[in-house]
């Protein structure tokens, strides 16, 4: 089926979505976000039959208003120079003589990535669903223009029914709210629940519906992004449902994730990130204008968002560049751990220069395949020096990493195959002396929750266990 603006397409069956709308009228001066939409009809117009002239006229029109809006780096098909990509960065890396610390690491992670780095932020880390669903909750009802969430999956439950709640308040005050969820992530939720948002005032859509992108059906929308008034963003690993641990826990308790808020010029980002996503399954585009970028003080960060054809290879240089910089300790928390060789050796040779690493995964596990597929890479990395943790008091669900006490990184990215050649991806990295010091507490906590696994003992697990590591990780591609 063929969407357009006004529709959207369950995977179940289509319904007709909230058309566009202006945003509503607001006391005072015009708000930030009134961006004029130079061209943005034009684009939309059938012009394929108008005279030369005019067709010129229009493509010089659009091409010289295109500086108007902001564009998403790196672009998409870039090519990135052999020193730069993931298997030679980190030679660059290593040479810098203070590490992540080094003022050269900034200017490597921009050559590679071409994203700008944000200074001025003011960064807050949530470990607990319950605070992190709070502070959303706090900003959405704080809405005054505009709220975009973009999540993997978006469940009709008790925390999806309080979303549903809130966002539909935020409309009917006038807010513009614009929902993105992914059709085979949010397959359980049904028709009647989007239809209900529709009428709500919500605009919302579905990444890639799954009978009418058949084409598309392994290319997924991963990302999790609330923006609001793109002043406030959240991004880590959470998704809208109950094991994500908000005041709803599901019937197994509530997961351990990592979520962040930030407010500051990351939330711009934050928006055009979330722009691409919607314009890809049919909205019309926010026309986000180019961001003036200051140096005020506060957490610095880089957004590291990735989807099938762009940013890919950049998100991937970006890490390796990380590990190769990291001095004193690398600490990683992920829950679907299934890396490729060249991660392995990455890892190992960190733990030759000294570097503490250690990894944390999950110990109870909603997807038995996936941890086996890691258990599959453990041999090698013990054998390697890597410490290796298996979380034990509720299913992991992170994605983070912290290095030297200053650079962290928290997003929707596992460490898998998924995450870096299909999926639509969300990381932020984040130097920050606070940030870090939080990071670093928050890990060892967690594993005086855990269990560390041993070589000696590895080994001598049975041989069901090794013959199911095996074929898992065989896998790992597919999974």
């Amino acid at each position: 089926m063929k969407l357009n603006e006004q529709s959207m397409v369950n995977p179940r069956r289509s319904w007709t979505a909230a058309p566009d709308r202006p945003v509503g009228a607001v006391s005072g001066p015009p708000p930030a976000l009134a961006v004029p939409d130079h061209g943005a009809g034009l684009a939309r117009e059938r012009i394929t039959n108008k005279p030369a002239s005019v067709w010129q006229a229009l493509t010089r029109f659009r091409a010289r208003n295109a500086s108007l809006y902001a564009t998403l780096r790196p672009r998409a098909g870039r090519k990135l120079p052999t020193e730069l990509q993931a298997e030679n960065v980190g030679s660059l890396a290593e040479a810098l003589p203070l590490g992540v610390r080094d003022a050269g690491f900034e200017r490597l992670v921009r050559r590679v990535e071409m994203g700008p780095i944000h200074h001025g932020n003011h960064v807050q880390l949530f470990f607990r669903g319950e605070d992190a669903f709070a502070s959303i909750r706090q900003a959405i009802e704080g809405a005054t223009q505009e709220i975009l969430l973009e999540t993997y999956i978006l469940r009709d439950d008790a925390t999806g029914r309080d979303f549903l709640g809130l966002l539909g308040s935020a409309a009917a005050r006038g807010v513009r709210v614009r929902v993105l969820a992914d059709a085979y992530g949010s397959w359980t939720t049904k028709g009647a629940f989007w239809r209900e948002m529709q009428g709500l005032g919500i605009e919302a859509r579905l990444f890639h519906p799954l009978w009418s992108h058949l084409r598309g059906f392994l290319f997924r929308d991963h990302r999790k992004i609330i923006a609001i008034d793109r002043r406030i963003s959240f991004t880590g690993g959470m998704n809208v449902a109950n094991e994500y641990g908000s005041s709803h826990h599901s019937k197994n308790g509530p997961w351990r994730d990592t979520d962040m808020r930030v407010e500051g010029p990351t939330a711009w980002e934050m928006a055009l990130v979330f722009n691409e996503g919607w314009e890809r399954s049919g909205g019309a585009s926010l026309h986000l204008p180019p961001l003036a970028l200051t140096d005020a003080s506060g957490a610095r960060t880089l957004v590291l968002d990735s989807r099938f054809g762009r940013g890919q290879d950049e998100t991937a240089a970006v890490l390796a560049a990380l590990v190769a910089a990291s001095r004193k300790r690398l600490w990683i928390t992920n829950s679907y751990f299934a890396p490729n060789r060249m991660a392995i050796d990455l890892l190992g040779r960190a733990v030759e220069r000294g570097v503490d690493v250690r990894l944390l995964l999950q110990g109870r596990t909603d997807m038995p395949l996936v941890r086996h597929a890691g258990h599959g890479n453990f041999h090698d990395l013990l054998a390697s020096g890597v410490r290796i943790f298996e979380y034990q008091p509720a299913i992991l669900h992170a994605k983070t990493l912290a290095v030297d006490d200053y650079v962290s990184v928290i997003g929707s990215s596992n460490l898998d195959f998924r995450s870096f050649y299909f999926n639509a991806e969300c990381n932020v990295l984040i130097l920050d002396d606070a940030t870090g010091h939080t990071m670093v507490q928050t890990f060892q906590e967690d594993l005086r929750q855990s269990i560390e696994m041993r070589l000696e003992t590895w080994n001598q697990r049975p041989l069901a266990h090794r013959l199911g590591d095996a074929l898992a990780r065989s896998l790992s591609p597919l999974l």
